[in-house]
């Protein structure tokens, strides 16, 4: 644990991260009346979180290996400004046991798990025989610390194509390679290895079977030291590229109660499993025939924390301060039937219609929606200046509604609004994937960007049974409108179809 969680005194608080993560820790601090300390890299000398923390501290070059990712520098940071708190966000030492052991020896609370847990849960491996022994269901695969000729010949006899070879440390899709044929497997495996030795300095590789047109579903946990462990309903993950969340939504429409139920259970059997304390998330797969499997648990704040926050409520920032301080968590009567549905963007720097293409550059004119059911989490600013030494995400676009097709509607007008120039951005692809028949009908996987999507997705003709799931949505939405409004939403009388009425609309809007 970090000290004695339950009589932890926090009134400073250093945010061992940047970006639009700082900000918004930054945000719930205040909110909390506890004073801010930021940390930066001589590239963030004049970034959003630097300006609004109380104090700021620099702590290197640009390069993360020589300042976000320097314990030693955070560390003399805190004590020179007298925080006794560290929040890690997510990246970076967030998911480093030992950065939360450093702060619990320079008696430092760390907001987050215990470095047991941490270390646990971070090396997958580990992490999948620890679950099992709780009676969590895993993705058939192999065990650590085998050798490539063992690893080749388990695949060809047990586990079978395709199949997935991925690294045991880290995470971030790299050291993660998809294998379709015997041929592959060796130079996926040697593929993987290098990756995942240069970028978590660990090359050891693991296998699991692949799910065909599996889905990606996490669960929020929130787990107090008072032996309180919740889960807050799951997310949606499936759109995805290159194994990098591009869009999340909660709840799923693969999700029918009796498997929420089933599979919250699983995900607080996994947490208790390393005792686990704070906020985290379990990530699961399910396949075809609505099969559930563990597949990791992220031990730190998610990037898409903020769709589980519209539909619940919770703060989960000022919950893991309250956990940390060893108190009780909040209330959480809204957790057991959350209201609505939430959606997030994830707007990057980056050109859709040139394979994704990373973009830097100043940002010469910012303009963010705005309106009921809009939220926006951002670091940046008319001016800012993005560069190739960090993350190339902008900002977070998230909406919440009743329904999904209120929110879908609510998404489209909230990205027609945004209005990012200087730089290339991802907001026509999350146009065009909100325009996709098949993504309205919910008809997705994790490989649904690579393999069936476009730029030019949405004029392609949609099957009877995309178009039928899109006509039934456009149709509530348009007769909730009706309801609320008194008014008629559809052309007239000649065009009495909502289903018309919207295309027509959409055309219109282009």
């Amino acid at each position: 644990m970090t000290g004695d969680l339950t009589t932890a005194k926090i009134k400073k608080v250093l945010i061992a991260n940047r970006g639009e993560i700082a900000v918004r820790v930054i945000r719930a601090c205040r909110d909390l009346g506890i004073g801010t300390v930021a940390v930066y890299s001589e590239a963030d000398r004049a970034a959003l979180h630097v300006r609004y923390a109380d104090q700021a501290v620099h702590i290197g070059a640009p390069a993360p290996r020589e300042s976000y990712l320097r314990i030693d520098k955070i560390i003399d940071a805190a004590r020179k400004t007298g925080a006794d708190a560290v929040h890690p966000g997510y990246g970076f030492l967030a998911e480093k046991a030992e950065f939360a052991a450093a702060c619990a020896d320079a008696g430092i609370t760390f907001i987050g798990p215990s470095p047991y847990a941490i270390e646990k849960m971070g090396d997958k491996q580990t992490a999948r025989e620890t679950v099992k022994k709780a009676g969590v269901p895993l993705i058939p695969g192999t065990e650590p610390g085998l050798h490539d000729d063992d690893l080749i010949a388990i695949a060809n006899s047990e586990i079978g194509y395709p199949l997935m070879v991925k690294a045991s440390a880290g995470g971030g899709g790299k050291g993660m390679r998809v294998v379709h044929t015997p041929e592959e497997l060796p130079s996926a495996l040697a593929t993987a290895r290098r990756e995942a030795e240069s970028a978590f300095g660990d090359s050891t590789v693991y296998m699991e079977k692949f799910l065909v047109g599996g889905r990606h579903i996490e669960f929020q946990i929130l787990a107090d030291q008072h032996g309180n462990t919740v889960h807050l309903g799951e997310r949606e993950c499936s759109i995805q590229r290159r194994h990098q969340k591009l869009l999340e939504e909660s709840p799923s429409l693969a999700l029918d109660e009796d498997m929420r139920r089933r599979m919250g259970d699983m995900a607080i059997a996994a947490a208790q499993a390393v005792g686990y304390v704070n906020a985290g998330t379990i990530e699961c797969m399910i396949d075809k025939d609505k099969n559930f499997y563990f597949l990791e648990m992220n031990t730190r704040l998610q990037v898409e924390h903020p769709v589980t926050e519209l539909v619940t409520g919770i703060d989960l920032v000022k919950e893991q301060i309250r956990i940390a301080r060893g108190r009780r968590m909040g209330p959480m009567e809204s957790v057991l039937k959350p209201h609505g549905w939430a959606m997030e963007c994830r707007i990057n720097a980056e050109d859709p219609y040139n394979n994704f293409i990373p973009s830097v550059g100043k940002i010469s004119t910012l303009i963010t929606p705005t309106g009921p059911g809009v939220r926006v989490d951002s670091g940046v600013y008319s001016g800012y200046e993005i560069t190739p030494y960090y993350d190339s995400m902008i900002a977070k676009l998230i909406c919440w509604g009743d329904t999904r097709s209120e929110v879908l509607l609510r998404m489209r007008r909230a990205l027609s609004e945004f209005t990012i120039m200087g730089l290339k951005h991802n907001i026509p692809f999350h146009l065009n994937l909100l325009n996709s028949f098949s993504f309205i009908a919910g008809q997705i996987d994790t490989k649904f960007v690579e393999e069936r999507f476009s730029m030019d997705t949405y004029y392609a003709p949609p099957t009877d049974e995309e178009l039928e799931a899109a006509a039934i949505a456009a149709t509530l939405v348009a007769d909730r409108n009706r309801r609320l409004t008194g008014q008629i939403v559809s052309g007239g009388k000649r065009d009495t179809s909502n289903w018309k009425w919207m295309t027509r609309y959409e055309r219109m809007r282009r």
